[in-house]
Formats: structure tokens, C-alpha cells, sequence
């Protein structure tokens, strides 16, 4: 599967304070993980992350070029990108986007669908497949043997009633 150059990232949801600081709701594991790549993109336009704090799950950013509140405000509800070079990842891991549309299979090989939509939820994400019938499965260990994002290929363990 083709990786894009750029991950979605989060959404400017809100502007904080007069300085030109945004709020931005993260998508990713953390707000600290948004931080710490340095630069982030809107509609294409690449400002760097002067500082950053993060409120729970959110992170209240100053962005170069970001002056003052009405600055901040012509953002608001718009997509954060990051660029994928900026952000490595351990080995095995993989961002969301670049596992959707992948093939689930079962331990024998048999297609059951495809990746179309991962519900984030408490106890676990939830992977939706989309095949003959749709199936929620869990990511967890127990049902997701193995993902291969590079190839786009999930195993997964399926149990009557999925």
C-alpha cells in the first residue's frame, strides 16, 4: 500500500487566549507526540510549533505565523496534517490511515473483507470490516494475530457471532 507523505493529524477546534494560540483536538496516541515533531501543516502550509502545552487530550499550540487571536481564529476547524518524516515510528507500529482499506484475512488465508473504519473506544479500538457481511472486530492480541501495513494485509482470529 502507497503511504502518503502526510498523516492526519488533528483539528484546530478552538483558538486560546489574545497571543494567536490554537487548540487542537490530537488524533494521534498523544498531544505530546504532535509536539514533539515540530512543525505541523493546514491546507498545505507548514508552521513551525513555537510552543506547546497540553489540556487533557488536547494541545493549546503557538504556530509561526500565528499572531494574534484573529489569526488563530481564520483556523479554526481546520484538518492538522504532520509530515510522516517527522514522526518515526518504533518498529511494528504503524498510523491508522495507513492500514485502512488493507485485506483482513483469517489463520488460513481466506478474505473476509476489507479495513474500512477504526472506531476508537475505551477498552479498545474496534476495526470495522466491510466484506459479503460486516464484522466489528476488536484490536486486541486475542483476535488480530498479525498486521502488515507495508504489504496491507491483517490476520485476524474470528469466533462465531463476528
Amino acid at each position: 500500500m502507497e503511504k502518503s507523505a502526510f498523516i492526519e493529524a488533528g483539528r484546530i477546534v478552538n483558538t486560546h487566549g489574545v497571543a494567536g494560540e490554537v487548540k487542537i483536538e490530537v488524533w494521534l496516541d498523544s498531544p505530546q507526540f504532535l509536539r514533539r515533531c515540530g512543525r505541523l501543516f493546514v491546507e498545505g502550509k507548514e508552521h513551525r510549533i513555537l510552543s506547546g502545552k497540553v489540556q487533557k487530550s488536547f494541545l493549546i499550540a503557538k504556530l509561526e505565523g500565528v499572531e494574534d487571536v484573529n489569526a488563530a481564529m481564520t483556523l479554526k476547524g481546520r484538518t492538522v496534517q504532520i509530515a510522516r518524516e517527522d514522526a518515526p515510528l518504533p518498529r511494528g507500529a504503524y498510523f491508522i490511515q495507513d492500514i485502512l482499506g488493507a485485506s483482513v484475512v483469517d489463520e488460513t488465508g481466506n478474505e473476509i473483507g476489507r479495513l474500512t473504519d477504526v472506531l476508537e473506544r475505551p477498552a479498545s479500538n474496534i476495526y470495522v470490516v466491510q466484506g459479503e457481511t460486516e464484522h466489528l472486530i476488536p484490536a486486541v492480541p486475542e483476535f488480530i494475530l498479525s498486521t502488515d501495513a507495508e504489504k496491507g494485509v491483517i490476520t485476524v482470529h474470528l469466533i462465531e457471532g463476528m
